[in-house]
């Protein structure tokens, strides 16, 4: 197996470390991308080259912030000014926001978009025209088993930007297959442990409406959402066979790829509610003769 160059967005820590430390010991040289590299995450990047130099690995922390056009930009410049190549990009980064949702802002609504949907796109812009050139290149989107599964309430902000960018990957996937550019869509359900959405959420800025809900009939409800969230995982639950499945989706041969992959412990249905969802997209395209976008051509 060749060794790819792949950026990870998001990798300071959850699902987005552990895919960059499982692609780098696969053998593939990972830019794992994170904000501020040498302030608020300078231990972090520090933590993944002492993993890369103990491990005999590589893996280089890169700056790029998936909010700032600028730093995307560079951060392009930088993997392709040292590898000459991007093969591979898994865009994962992302962001939580927990209450409810009516508490908050129209513009922290936007920003959970501008984390999760709009982000992606600044990387793709910036990325694509090199994987287009040489007609090849490999699509991961980290997306969610809200899309298509159980949604549990208070994280409507969240779900509502996941399925959002789920919708975009699926989008690009049909552009992108006569460029010779693969897609997988991973789908993780819940995990209490291992990530840190829930210790990382973002709280609504409308206090005043918060409080009326916890005057109301949904006073506390955000503490029963969470134990109740909590029971639905098994104790044993671990998010690092996400990162092996990617592992694994890497080192299959061109045009056989899964388009999707799914690990939900809590089993919520994603799983069959995406099945259903692709098939009757992917009929549609077979009956206005556009099938040949469900799988990715050779080198146009």
């Amino acid at each position: 197996m060749s060794k790819k160059s792949v950026i990870v967005t998001g990798s300071s820590s959850g699902f987005g470390r552990l895919i960059s430390v499982a692609l780098a010991r696969a053998g593939h040289h990972v830019y794992a991308s994170m904000r501020d590299v040498e302030g608020k995450n300078a231990d972090n990047a520090r933590q993944l080259s002492a993993l890369s130099r103990d491990e005999g690995i590589t893996i280089t922390p890169l700056e790029l912030d998936v909010q700032s056009e600028n730093s995307v930009s560079q951060a392009v410049n930088t993997v392709i000014n040292e590898r000459g190549a991007i093969d591979i990009i898994v865009h994962n980064a992302g962001h939580m926001m927990f209450g409810p949702a009516e508490a908050f802002t129209p513009e922290q609504f936007a920003q959970q978009y501008d984390v999760n949907v709009l982000g992606t796109q600044r990387l793709n812009r910036a990325a694509l025209p090199f994987m287009r050139k040489r007609g090849e290149g490999y699509l991961i989107w980290i997306s969610s088993s809200s899309s298509a599964g159980g949604t549990p309430p208070y994280l409507a902000p969240y779900f509502a930007a996941k399925a959002a960018m789920d919708s975009l990957a699926v989008q690009y996937a049909r552009e992108l297959s006569r460029w010779g550019i693969e897609t997988t869509i991973v789908v993780p359900g819940a995990f209490t442990k291992g990530t840190n959405h829930f210790a990382h959420a973002g709280q609504p800025q409308d206090v005043q409406r918060v409080a009326e809900y916890e005057n109301g009939p949904y006073a506390n409800f955000g503490e029963v959402v969470k134990s109740s969230f909590a029971e639905i995982v098994p104790d044993d639950a671990d998010p690092a066979p996400v990162a092996d499945m990617i592992v694994d989706a890497v080192s299959q041969p061109f045009g056989s790829k899964p388009f999707r992959i799914h690990f939900d412990p809590t089993q919520d249905g994603a799983d069959i509610g995406f099945a259903v969802l692709d098939r009757v997209r992917a009929e549609m395209l077979h009956r206005v003769g556009l099938a040949d976008l469900l799988v990715p051509s050779t080198k146009p």
